[in-house]
């Protein structure tokens, strides 16, 4: 190369970034690879209840402290996706769909009664099928009614609890929202009160329920709601979601014997709930602080499926949680 030869300065950039003697086949050094951090394994797995096949997530250690997730609607143990591995390094990590809902059976309504009550009692017997003697609940949406049913049966079963947009106040229940499937709980033999919301369990509706209150809608994937759709869209599966509707007015009535659980037995809760829910507001969370004294809480700027754009604040506010709680355990 001659004095008056010029070098691009770009390849002066990548001269100087190559050591001595430390060039590639190319001419330039190759950055080792970053090591990723191991990523827990999600498995899925069959669990047999009775006649029924209930399917589950699962990750981590077998003899980990236990927390049990459980999904709301109209959604599945896919709503947990993402939150199962963040956790499933201390904990084992257990994430069950319901009877008619994700990958579980789905019976005929005239072979398996969709209530509430029944819901509680598979993944009661769920939970001693897979050895859960002991474990952390998280509740949303239907999971609350589901999880609460099994807190008040064993209350010594339960390390903590994690509440994001679960009901078990009446004050989370007076929104116009709830005013046609309450219209519904006093004619439940009406067919036009069961046609008037049969518009929730459409493609809209989903997607409303995933995008309704979010900041920035470009984060949420539409695959959660595709997914949703397309279970929600399988022959009579409507049907078995609106009798879900009808058995929610099971629910309210249990709520004084669920305060009373949390008054008596005082679990640890974090509540870490979506504040822009339209279904289940802010004014559910607040009444809470009454009855708990163990209790973290926390307001995010989200909607009804908080986990899809706050997934990662969650799951800190979790690992924090469940490290002072059940470490005690």
């Amino acid at each position: 190369m001659t004095p008056s030869t010029k070098v691009p300065p770009v390849l002066l950039l990548l001269a100087a970034a190559v050591p001595a003697g430390g060039a590639s086949p190319r001419g330039i050094a190759q950055p080792a690879p970053a090591v990723a951090p191991d990523v827990p394994k999600v498995c899925h797995k069959t669990a047999k209840v009775g006649d029924l096949n209930i399917f589950y997530r699962e990750a981590g250690p077998k003899d980990a402290p236990a927390v049990l997730l459980l999904h709301g609607f109209p959604t599945s143990s896919q709503m947990y996706r993402n939150l199962i591995p963040a956790l499933a390094d201390k904990y084992r990590v257990v994430a069950p769909d319901y009877p008619g809902y994700g990958h579980s059976s789905m019976p005929a309504r005239d072979k398996f009664t969709y209530t509430f009550d029944n819901l509680a009692k598979v993944i009661d017997e769920f939970t001693e099928k897979v050895g859960l003697t002991k474990y952390a609940l998280y509740v949303q949406d239907y999971g609350a009614p589901v999880g609460y049913r099994l807190a008040a049966a064993h209350p010594d079963r339960i390390t903590a609890i994690v509440v994001q947009n679960g009901n078990a106040y009446d004050e989370g229940l007076d929104n116009d929202f709830w005013k046609p499937i309450k219209a519904y709980w006093t004619q439940p033999t009406s067919k036009e009160k069961r046609d008037a919301i049969r518009n929730l369990v459409t493609y809209e509706a989903t997607k409303w329920q995933y995008t309704h209150g979010v900041k920035n809608p470009e984060l949420v994937s539409p695959d959660g709601a595709a997914h949703d759709q397309f279970l929600l869209d399988r022959k009579g599966n409507d049907e078995i979601q609106l009798d879900l509707f009808l058995s929610y007015g099971s629910n309210p009535p249990l709520y004084p014997k669920w305060q009373e659980y949390f008054r008596s037995h005082q679990p640890p809760v974090l509540i870490a709930w979506g504040k822009n829910d339209k279904i289940f507001p802010a004014a559910g969370a607040e009444p809470y602080k009454r009855d708990l004294k163990t209790l973290e809480f926390h307001l995010l700027d989200a909607g009804h499926f908080a986990l899809e754009t706050h997934g990662d604040e969650i799951a800190k506010l979790m690992r924090d949680f469940l490290g002072k709680h059940l470490a005690k355990k």
